[in-house]
């Protein structure tokens, strides 16, 4: 009687993972797509520099049409006629604030039909918040959340309205720090994880519509901004910002334009990343069932690893006190 006891054992083993793909393959909401680039239209914000630059010369590469919006013209002028000379597509260009939106409604209005609206300003002041100004919390808010609702708004009835353009996409540039909270970025967190709100209401109002929301969590990256924050982040938020890697703008703009052509709704740009999106799935929607399964099997083990860098985190945090008191 072993043996075909163990037969079917073995064949119970095989059966559940077939029957759990097979249920994921029927509800995982919303269906895949995929998003076009060439010859359509992609409108970024804070298109000069950084990650919104890499991104807009990436996109100009594979033929679409492209726009940036930026607060300096001289910058934006500098970012035209970079992309113009090593693709040799002349990208429009829109100087104005996110926080104003009369300004960025007339720049969208001007720039005419967007199929691809990537919101990806953002800014970041570093420190504790018991030493942060409110005016340092009110700017990143402003900008970073704010920005985003002001930018979405004014382009969204022309989106719904594109006729016969094929699915549509708006992607919102978070961060790592929008998946877990990190000393010293107490206000830029909060901005950036209220864009995981935004980001799943926002899929569910759009999606009779074709558009498709895109939610990109990009690590440290080797930025302009970046290298101004290292100079003023708190000694103990560059001590466990160690154990995370920084990376290229391009890689950084690669995997999030592949996110947006794939049309998934969390865009993790490494390896980490992915451990965070499949650790804070929760109820956020998933396209691939694939990526269901692994988030169903493996968030039990990703959790023990979430709580392995809690523990790290907290021991340098009591240990750089200790240190710091016996000073």
């Amino acid at each position: 009687m072993a043996v075909p006891n163990l037969s079917f054992l073995s064949l119970l083993l095989l059966l559940l993972p077939l029957a759990l793909l097979l249920l994921l393959y029927l509800i995982v909401r919303p269906r895949p797509t995929k998003i076009p680039i060439k010859s359509r239209h992609v409108f970024i914000t804070g298109g000069s520099s950084g990650i919104g630059l890499a991104l807009a010369h990436q996109a100009a590469s594979e033929g679409a049409r492209v726009s940036i919006l930026a607060r300096s013209i001289d910058k934006l002028e500098e970012a035209k006629n970079y992309i113009q000379l090593s693709t040799g597509v002349d990208v429009a260009v829109f100087a104005a604030d996110v926080r104003d939106y009369d300004a960025v409604s007339k720049a969208v209005e001007d720039a005419g039909p967007i199929d691809v609206l990537i919101v990806n300003q953002g800014v970041f002041v570093p420190g504790e918040l018991e030493k942060q100004g409110l005016d340092e919390v009110r700017f990143m808010v402003d900008v970073n959340l704010i920005g985003s609702f002001n930018m979405i708004k004014a382009a969204l009835a022309g989106m719904k309205d594109r006729k016969d353009r094929g699915p549509g996409s708006i992607a919102l540039m978070s961060s790592q720090a929008g998946q877990v909270g990190i000393y010293g970025y107490t206000a830029y967190s909060a901005s950036k994880f209220g864009l995981r709100g935004l980001a799943e209401a926002l899929q569910q109002e759009v999606i009779a519509h074709d558009i498709h929301v895109s939610l990109i969590f990009p690590p440290d990256t080797d930025t302009p901004g970046f290298v101004e924050e290292c100079k003023t982040r708190p000694q103990l938020t560059s001590i466990i910002a160690e154990s995370s890697g920084a990376m290229k703008a391009d890689e950084v703009a690669k995997k999030a334009l592949d996110g947006i052509k794939s049309a998934s709704f969390f865009v993790p740009c490494n390896f980490e990343g992915l451990l965070l999106s499949t650790g804070t799935a929760g109820m956020s929607p998933q396209r691939s069932f694939v990526m269901a399964f692994v988030e169903v099997i493996a968030t039990g083990v990703v959790r023990i690893a979430a709580l392995g860098f809690q523990w790290n985190w907290y021991t340098s945090i009591h240990k750089w006190h200790a240190q710091n008191k016996s000073k």
